[in-house]
Order: structure tokens, then sequence, then C-alpha cells
């Protein structure tokens, strides 16, 4: 083939456009990696053209950004803890935990826990505010006390890690739990403000095995907490976490999936396998840039499904980070984490 300075000029330009596209993606999710603010069980919600991010952290951390790359810390939402809190808790010190954000009738309610690590000297509250705009008028939390409260020797559950799911016909339900006898679902009143009387009703959702001899004051074994209720087609999805968290380097946690048609389950897995016998899916897991992932949250924003949630950076000593990736559902409708690679969603 004879020389050609004119073609061999332009296939070095085609090289280098080719080299510098290539380096785009990974230069902007550097970029995305350097921006990754530090939270613990992160929700979120999006008001306007802005998204709000609420997490663990004293009187619960909030922040806000444009784009869910850049964020802005706002103020929290309790310069002190409720009353209330104190008698729960003794010596609390206004570290809230792992809330959950949602809107309905024109009105933000911020369910949150209040506990004692380890324990189920717990209770779950709730809050409402109008707006999650902090420059307007009208921008007050105001809180509403108790929802749930668990008493160790008393109940084989714990009230933390809420999630509100309003079923088909409006009937809003509230799961929450961690470890001891599962994660519970139990109806709201319409006012979202406390729990459905005559009768009450409460089913168990997600449970794992637990030695029986264990004190049942204490969470022992049988890991699992964080559960979020998303509605997708003809389906409830109960994703839930797995095994260990805020452990940095040694966190264990991952996200498992089922599903069912009515929003108190039975939740089964892709096998068949029943949550409440310690069914669920893999979704995701940690690998070597990321330790344990979990205590996620989903949303549907503009039409595209996300998977929001925390995991240990194995680049910053296993500190908690936020990641949001983009959900997508397979042909059976099970969610997979789009752009993952499958080691690090590998089933179990």
């Amino acid at each position: 083939m004879l020389y050609n300075p004119k073609k061999t000029g332009l296939l070095k330009l085609v090289v280098l456009l080719t080299f510098l596209l290539a380096a785009v993606p990974s230069a902007f999710a550097q970029t995305q990696q350097n921006k990754r603010i530090s939270v613990h069980d992160p929700v979120m919600t999006k008001e306007g053209d802005t998204y709000y991010l609420f997490a663990t952290g004293r009187g619960i951390a909030v922040w806000s950004s444009k784009d869910m790359i850049n964020w802005e810390r706002e103020k929290p939402v309790f310069e002190k803890a409720p009353e209330w809190v104190n008698n729960v808790v003794p010596g609390f010190r206004n570290h809230i935990w792992a809330p959950d954000i949602a809107k309905h009738n024109g009105q933000y309610y911020l369910y949150y826990s209040v506990s004692a690590f380890g324990k189920n000297t717990s209770a779950i509250g709730v809050a409402t505010n109008t707006t999650l705009n902090s420059n307007d008028a009208n921008y007050k939390w105001v809180d509403h006390g108790i929802v749930v409260q668990s008493v160790p020797g008393r109940d084989m559950w714990n009230a933390i890690d809420p999630n509100l799911i309003l079923d088909e016909q409006g009937q809003p339900w509230l799961s929450f739990g961690s470890f001891w006898n599962g994660l519970k679902i139990v109806k709201l009143k319409k006012d979202l403000l406390s729990v459905a009387e005559n009768p009450q009703e409460w089913h168990t959702v997600v449970q794992r095995e637990r030695t029986d001899t264990l004190d049942e004051r204490y969470a022992g074994n049988g890991a699992v907490e964080a559960p979020f209720i998303y509605k997708k087609g003809n389906y409830y999805y109960l994703f839930a976490s797995f095994d260990y968290c805020c452990r940095g380097p040694k966190s264990t946690y991952k996200m498992v999936v089922g599903r069912s048609e009515k929003v108190t389950g039975p939740y089964v897995d892709k096998e068949g396998k029943k949550m409440t016998q310690g069914g669920g899916s893999l979704l995701l897991e940690g690998d070597d840039n990321w330790h344990g992932v979990g205590h996620n949250s989903v949303y549907d924003f503009d039409g595209q499904d996300y998977l929001v949630f925390h995991a240990y950076d194995a680049a910053d000593e296993g500190k908690p980070k936020l990641r949001i990736e983009k959900l997508s559902w397979d042909k059976k409708g099970w969610p997979e984490v789009t752009g993952v690679s499958t080691a690090a969603r590998k089933e179990k």
C-alpha cells in the first residue's frame, strides 16, 4: 500500500478522537467518585428541580443537589432531638438513624429511627413539612412523636429502618425492622401518623434463622434490616440488606430482593423461596473497590429508576459513601443494576 500523508493524518486524527471519547466516561466516573459524599442509610426525593437526600446523622443529615452529583449540605431536620426521645433512649445524643421521606396529600412525611445500638430499645417517629426548600417561608418541620416502639424483653422485633408504602387502594403501610425475628409491616391510619386500630394488622415479611438460645434482649444473628418496598407493574418488590453494616473494610452488607402481588406478602425470590424462610435473590454485593453495599432505596425520577444506597469505600479506609446507580428490569421483571459488573451482583 502506497504512503498517503493525507490519509495517514486522518487516521491519526480518528485514533486520537477515539482515545479521547473512550476516556470521557472514565473521567466522568472519576469526577463522580471524587464528589461522593459520606452518608449512611440514604433516601431521596425531588421537589421542583432539586433533589433532597436524607441520611443517618446528627438531627438527620440533609443534602440538596440539582444533578445528583454535586451535593450541598443543608441544616439538619432537628437542631435538638424531640423531647419524647429521651424517654425511649435515655441519654440520646440526637444521632438519628435511617430516615424515610415520602410525599402524600401535599405534605412531606419524614419517618426516622432512634435506638440504642445493638438493642431493640428503639422507636420510629414522624415529622411533616409542606416544603423541603429551607428558603421557603412555609418551611417548618413539625414532629408528631412515636409511630412504633420496641421494648427489650417484650418485643422480638426492632423499631428502626422505616419505609412507607401505599398500596393500590391508597392504604398506607409502614415496613421496618432489623435482626431479631425479622422485618415487619404494619397498617397505618389514613393520616400516616399512627398504627391503625380495630384491629391492628401486623405481618412478618422477611426473616432469617436466629439461634433460639440467644438472649432475646440482644440482636444476635439472623442479620437482616432496612426494608424498602417499591411497586413496579403487578408486583411489590421488597429490597432488604443481609449481613453486617458499619464495620468499614470488614462490612459484609449486601442487597437482596423478593416480590409479591400483595403488599403484605408473602415475598418470594427468583427460585420461589419465601423471604420469611431466608429467601432473597442477590441484587448487589461488595467487591474489591467497595466493601459491603446496602441500606438501599429505589425511585423513579423522570422515567428512570434509580437505586440509592451507601457503600464502604475501599479507597478511603472503608468510609460509607453515597452511591446512585440506574436500575433496569430483566425480561422476567426482576431488577438489575445497570452498568455494574456481574461479579458485583453474582448470585449466591
